[in-house]
Parts: structure tokens; C-alpha cells; sequence
């Protein structure tokens, strides 16, 4: 690959839409790109604000980590890519829809987003009808796997089928014989208390109700009465933001963490520090998907400081570089192209990692099998990962969570 002149990488900023520039031209003499044109052009709809905006900065830094790496290695094809950042909010609101408009009109080649299940599906079918590629970096929601309109989607974090499985069994090793399932009406919500379902029962264990509750809600009161009066040994709660509230309402009915098993989701597994009391969530777990992180905190902190939180920062990473990696392949950076060869750059060829190394392979002819931070990243022919790592952590006194293991499952058994 010809190296070119490199711009600098915008900043994105929240609320705020940001371009990195690309460099236009090749300094070989032997002609010249027009990179105005031929760049390749990633959008994000990923959360600024909503009950999901403390998933946002790990995300974006992912993305950003992977536009940096790319341009500084040379760019795509011979032009740095560059990234527009938009918001998804939430389900409460058309902000996500209004933000695939945008990138629409912009000719991004590959959308990185949403971080809701709900939140995609309210734009997927919009990106299908103008053929754009979409990887999701955090959407498990089993609906996509069969979702008619699926053909240009993809997405790095594994279906809520092996997250429901390993919550279960970790509920199930716990002691616990009879749960209650809190969650949110949503696809993800309600396909996830599905799966947790359907395991805890086929372990051993009953569920004695599964209460699904209006994600706009602030007062939970009810469905905290109902938990009370079940007479469960834990509580899944399979919640977004809505925790902050609907925590305290267990609590106040004697079913706090201390006095019943309490168990997170990726949803709402987060560093709360002082928006608790002091041991408040002390005791609890929850899973989340997604391998260790320790090996790309300091990087991803490089792109961003202020992170606490890595939660799908990898994947966000990982869905970016796949994109880069496709167009590398099919050497045209257009969404067709990256669609056809992404399943293509994630499995049987020679393994490596981040796109600097990659892509020297494809500029040698190779065939690539991209290893992630997030995982192996084979994808199927319905845009999944094959195969995935599940986090199981747990709450200390100062309401921040610990690893307690790491679980790899294959999601084709």
C-alpha cells in the first residue's frame, strides 16, 4: 500500500458531530486519489445521552482508538478514514432515527451502533434500503439473528443466548433454587429474561415470575411489592439505567443486596461509586459480554482520560478495524464491499490483531482470521459471533465491581 499524507483526527465531542479530515493524493508520482471521495467514511450512533449514556464513552474511545490506528498506519486504501460521531439516545425518543438520516446524507460506508438492541431496530431497516453496513458493538439481543432485514448487519457482542446461559448457571452456583426476573419491555430486555429463563429451569432452578416493566418508568414501588411477596432467594434484574431507582425501591421492601441475591446485566453492570451509599451494592453480581479489557485500557485512556468504565469499548474497537479490514480486502471502501468481506477477514486465514498488523497481511496476499480485544470475532453467515466470552463480576463496598472469572462458550453448539 502507497503511504499518503495524513490529517489529524478530529475530536468528538458529546452532542457534538465530529469529521477527521483525509488527505487527498498519492506521493508516489504515479497518479493521484481522490480521497475526497474514495475515503473510507464510518458514522456512529452510539449514546450521548438516555438511559444508556454511561455505555457511550468507552464506545466512542473504541472507535476513535481504531480511526487513529488505521490513519497512522497509512489509512485505507490509501486515504485516512475518518468518522462522524451522532447520538442514539434511547427508546424515549427519535434521536437515533433522525441520527441514520444524517449519516445517510453524509455517505458514510459502515455504521458502528446502536448500543440498544431496541435503538437499532428502530433504524436497521434504514440503513437495509440504503445499503449500508451496520456492526453493532453491545446489541445481544437474540431478534437480530433472524431478523429479515438483516442482510448488511453484523455485530461483535454475542446474542443474549450464551449471556442468559452463564448468568444461570452462576445463579445456580450460588445456591439460589427460586428466582424472580425484573426486566425492561424491549427486545433486549424481554430476550434476555427469555434466555435466563430458559436456562435457570433446564439447571435445575424455578422461576417463580418474570415482571416486565415500562422502561419510562421512575417509580417502582409495585414491582417491588411483587418481589417482595414471591418469596424468591434472588432477583435478575435486567434493567438499563432505571437501576438507580428501582434499587432503592427493593430496598426500602427489605430486598436489598445483602438480604437477597441480586444479579446484574450488561444493561446496567457499572462503577455507581457514590450514587449508592457506601456497601449498598456490596455482595451483588452480573455478567456482561466481553473478554478482559486489560488489554486495551491504557490505550483506550490515551483517546480518552476521563474513562471509568470499558464496557464494549473493545467491540467498538474491533467493529471498526473489521470494517477497514473488509474494504482493505475488497480493495474499495464502499458498503457493498465491506459487507461481502467481512465474514471473509474474521476467520479461516492467518491469525492476528488491530489493523496495522492485518493489513500488512492483506498487502502480502494473505488471508486474515482477525483476533479481537473483544474475542475471536468469527462471524456466522447471519452477522453473529460464533463464539464469545462472558464476564461474571462483583460488587464491593464501594459500589464499583470486580472480575470474579471469565467464561468462553461457542454459541453454534
Amino acid at each position: 500500500m502507497s503511504r499518503f499524507p495524513r490529517a489529524l483526527l478530529a475530536a468528538a465531542t458529546a452532542g457534538i458531530t465530529a469529521l477527521s479530515l483525509t488527505a487527498c493524493g498519492d506521493d508516489s508520482g504515479s497518479g493521484s486519489t481522490d480521497c475526497e471521495s474514495d475515503a473510507l467514511k464510518i458514522g456512529t450512533i452510539l449514546p450521548q445521552t438516555g438511559s444508556l449514556a454511561f455505555l457511550g464513552p468507552p464506545e466512542f474511545a473504541g472507535v476513535d482508538l481504531a480511526i487513529k490506528e488505521i490513519n497512522e498506519a497509512g489509512g485505507v486504501l490509501g486515504c485516512d478514514a475518518s468518522v462522524i460521531h451522532q447520538d442514539s439516545g434511547d427508546t424515549t425518543s427519535p434521536i437515533a432515527s433522525e441520527s441514520a438520516d444524517a449519516l445517510i446524507r453524509q455517505g458514510v460506508h459502515t455504521v458502528i451502533g446502536a448500543a440498544s438492541s431496541s435503538v437499532s431496530l428502530s433504524f436497521i431497516d434504514k440503513l437495509y434500503q440504503e445499503g449500508i453496513v451496520q456492526i453493532s458493538p453491545a446489541n445481544t439481543s437474540p431478534e437480530f439473528t433472524t431478523y429479515a432485514n438483516g442482510d448488511y448487519y453484523f455485530r461483535t457482542a454475542p446474542s443474549d443466548v450464551l449471556q442468559g446461559r452463564v448468568l444461570a448457571d452462576t445463579i445456580i452456583q450460588d445456591g439460589h433454587e427460586k428466582i424472580v426476573i425484573l426486566a425492561l419491555q424491549d427486545s433486549y430486555g424481554t430476550g434476555l429474561a427469555t434466555a435466563v429463563e430458559e436456562n435457570f429451569t433446564e439447571f435445575g432452578g424455578e422461576v417463580i415470575d418474570t415482571i416486565i416493566y415500562d422502561p419510562a418508568a421512575t417509580e417502582f414501588s409495585a414491582e417491588a411489592g411483587q418481589v417482595a411477596d414471591s418469596g424468591a432467594d434472588a432477583v435478575v434484574l435486567i434493567t438499563f439505567n432505571e437501576i438507580v431507582n428501582l434499587a432503592p425501591a427493593l430496598a426500602e421492601e427489605g430486598m436489598g443486596a445483602q438480604d437477597l441475591g441480586w444479579y446484574f446485566v450488561d444493561g446496567n453492570l457499572s462503577n455507581y461509586g457514590d450514587q449508592f451509599p457506601a456497601g449498598f451494592l456490596e455482595g451483588a453480581k452480573g455478567t456482561y459480554p466481553g473478554a478482559d479489557t486489560a488489554g486495551i485500557q491504557e490505550r483506550l485512556l490515551e483517546v480518552d482520560p476521563e474513562l471509568t468504565d470499558f464496557t464494549y469499548g473493545p467491540e467498538s474497537y474491533d467493529a471498526t478495524v473489521l470494517a477497514a479490514l473488509a474494504a482493505v480486502q475488497g480493495g474499495k471502501v464502499d458498503s457493498e464491499t465491506i459487507k461481502d468481506n467481512l465474514i471473509d477477514v474474521s476467520r479461516e486465514g492467518t491469525k492476528c490483531s488491530g489493523f496495522t498488523e492485518c493489513a500488512a497481511l492483506l498487502e502480502d496476499g494473505e488471508d486474515i482470521d482477525y483476533e479481537g480485544y473483544s474475542g475471536p470475532i468469527e462471524f456466522s453467515p447471519e452477522g453473529d459471533v460464533s463464539a464469545a466470552t462472558i464476564g461474571v463480576f462483583q460488587y464491593k463496598a464501594d459500589n464499583t465491581f470486580e472480575n470474579l472469572t471469565y467464561t468462553f462458550g461457542d454459541l453454534e453448539e
